[in-house]
């Protein structure tokens, strides 16, 4: 069964049934959904201009608005300790949302291998350590990349083979022995110091290390693994790979191969933490060993679920929750003990609503929504 075949079962059903409208009390037949045209589907107009059409909504144009707008209004300490750090880190958890989401695999090691980014930013470029090579960021950049993606792809090819708790506790080794890696080892990683100054590059007569460049850097690379993840999960490749979660032994007797589909997916999510990587080393100027220590690797599952893993947007919902606090808990509670504060929050998003804040908004949504509304209209109509 080819994924197409696939996608189009799920779309119109396993059995082709048109479900039957419930009735409601009165006789009354409920209100059909709206109906929106595409205009471009039957068009030959290309294929981005479709995937945005199916894909842009309201809330979009207003977020990105917001965000577009948000350096004219905001004080540079929000526009770059705040918003860049939570884009940066909504990046990398979005490589979790991928893999969790849709895919039905927790990693533990988003951060080791944003974190193998990094570091080869910091060697293979310029810094102010000596063993740095020195090499154009051009020629540094797509290398990174690469690194981030084939130790991601390594780390999927271990992993996948188990399932449940044995995943996690795979990637989370993998993690620690990482970090144990960059901290012994003084040749390659220089030790616990690790690397300093290592500053994004000038490029077009812009200083990206200022707050309002910096901050539409991150704005780029955010929105474009956004539409990435959301153009990807409509794929036959995405198709599958959601088969693969729900239901692995039918995939793969439907002739899927379930094992290269998840490791292609660790692939992506490389891709996605790699950038986030690069992006998080620039934005401190510098890389430790404490950088992808095993708080680090918590705190980017901590950010995943506390947006919520069904959507690609809960990332970056959960990365500015998190960094929020982050930034300003310590104005509430002894700066020894702020993560209290987040922990707090966290148990209590987990407790009421388990699928974090786009679930907790989905029940307040259904609970005090229109259709709510119209619901006990016509119950005291009846």
């Amino acid at each position: 069964m080819s994924a197409a075949k696939w996608r189009r079962a799920m779309n119109t059903g396993l059995t082709g049934a048109v479900p039957r409208p419930v009735p409601v009390p009165g006789g009354r037949a409920p209100a059909a959904a709206p109906v929106v045209d595409d205009p471009h589907a039957d068009s030959d107009a290309p294929r981005w201009i479709k995937f945005l059409w199916r894909t842009l909504s309201p809330r979009h144009v207003f977020v990105l608005a917001f965000v577009l707008l948000l350096p004219l209004v905001a004080s540079p300490f929000l526009v770059y300790q705040v918003a860049a750090q939570a884009l940066i880190f909504g990046l990398i958890a979005l490589s979790l949302t991928f893999l969790a989401g849709y895919g039905g695999m927790v990693s533990l090691a988003q951060m080791t291998v944003a974190g193998m980014a990094g570091y080869a930013v910091a060697v293979l470029g310029a810094s102010g350590t000596a063993s740095s090579l020195g090499w154009p960021w051009w020629v540094v950049i797509p290398f990174a990349l690469a690194i981030a993606v084939l130790g991601s792809t390594l780390i999927g090819w271990l992993s996948v083979r188990t399932d449940g708790i044995y995943t996690i506790m795979i990637t989370l080794a993998i993690g620690v022995a990482f970090y144990y890696l960059v901290l012994q080892n003084y040749t390659l990683f220089n030790g616990f110091q690790g690397f300093q100054k290592v500053y994004p590059p000038q490029v077009l007569g812009i200083n990206w290390r200022d707050p309002v460049p910096f901050y539409f850097l991150a704005l780029t690379c955010a929105m474009a693994g956004y539409f990435l993840i959301q153009w990807l999960v409509r794929t036959p490749f995405g198709i599958a790979l959601q088969g693969i979660r729900d239901n692995p032994r039918r995939m793969n007797s439907l002739g899927f191969h379930v094992t290269a589909h998840r490791v292609a997916a660790y692939a992506v999510s490389g891709l996605l933490a790699g950038a986030g990587g690069v992006l998080l080393v620039w934005y401190n100027g510098l890389i430790t060993p404490g950088s992808v220590g095993t708080g680090w690797l918590i705190n980017v599952l901590v950010i995943a679920v506390l947006g919520g893993m069904k959507h690609p947007i809960g990332a970056f919902l959960g990365a500015i929750v998190f960094i929020l606090l982050q930034t300003f808990a310590i104005d509430l509670i002894d700066r020894e003990r702020f993560n209290l504060v987040i922990g707090g929050v966290f148990l209590a998003i987990v407790l009421f609503s388990p699928d974090g804040l786009l679930g907790l908004w989905a029940k307040l949504r259904s609970r005090f929504g229109p259709n709510q509304v119209l619901t006990s209209t016509t119950r005291r109509q009846a």
